[in-house]
């Protein structure tokens, strides 16, 4: 406590470089770092909830999970190119 009361009273934030607007926290980058933590902890609840509440095997929730990947690659290929043909 002391040491962040002397830090202001003797202005030392004065020397301190502030944070890049990249790495600021409302930029595009750290946003779209919250939106994949986000997106990785559903997951890993997802996860969680096939093998513990379902009693899917491991290698199960894996399997689904990848054919969710590849199905959502396909849909969105196919409205990508539904798009692009215009």
């Amino acid at each position: 406590k002391a040491a962040f009361i002397n830090f202001i009273s003797d202005e030392e934030w004065k020397s301190i470089e502030p944070v890049s607007s990249w790495f600021g926290p409302s930029s595009f980058l750290m946003s779209s770092m919250s939106a994949l933590f986000k997106l990785s902890m559903w997951i890993r609840h997802g996860h969680s909830y096939l093998t513990e509440n379902l009693g899917i095997p491991v290698w199960g929730s894996y399997a689904v999970f990848g054919l969710a990947t590849l199905f959502l690659g396909m849909v969105l290929g196919l409205v990508s190119e539904a798009l692009g043909a215009d």
